[in-house]
C-alpha cells in the first residue's frame, strides 16, 4: 500500500527557512519522480519542484534560487529546503507520486509564512 507521510511545516518569519520531508513507501521509491506541490487558500494546487529518480530537478520559476529539492534512497525520502520564505509562499504542501497513471498524496504539511 502507498504512502506518503510529509512533515516538517511550521510557522516561520519571512526570510527564513523549512525543511519538508516525504516519507515514502508501497512503492520502487528509487526509480520514481517525486513531486512537491502546494496549495494556497482559494487558490489552485501548483507544482512546486520534482526530481527523477536520476537525480534531475526542477522548478516553478516562483521558488527558484530558494528551494532545493533533493531525494535520500536509502530512506525513501524526499525532501524540500526551503530558504529566503516570503508570505506568498504561506501554503500546504503536499508530495506526490504517480504509478501506472495512477497519483498519490501524501496529507500535507502546513507551511505559513508570517510578514
Amino acid at each position: 500500500q502507498v504512502q506518503l507521510v510529509e512533515s516538517g511545516g511550521g510557522l516561520v518569519q519571512t526570510g527564513g527557512s523549512l525543511r519538508l520531508s516525504c516519507a515514502a513507501s508501497g512503492f520502487l521509491f528509487g526509480i520514481r519522480t517525486m513531486r512537491w506541490y502546494r496549495q494556497a487558500p482559494g487558490k489552485q494546487r501548483e507544482l512546486v519542484a520534482f526530481i527523477t529518480g536520476g537525480g534531475s530537478t526542477d522548478y516553478a520559476d516562483s521558488v527558484k534560487g530558494r528551494f532545493t529539492i533533493s531525494r535520500e534512497n536509502a530512506k525513501n525520502t524526499v525532501y524540500l529546503q526551503m530558504n529566503s520564505l516570503k508570505p506568498e509562499d504561506t501554503a500546504v504542501y503536499y508530495c506526490k507520486v504517480q504509478l501506472r497513471g495512477d497519483d498519490y498524496w501524501g496529507q500535507g504539511t502546513q507551511v505559513t509564512v508570517s510578514s
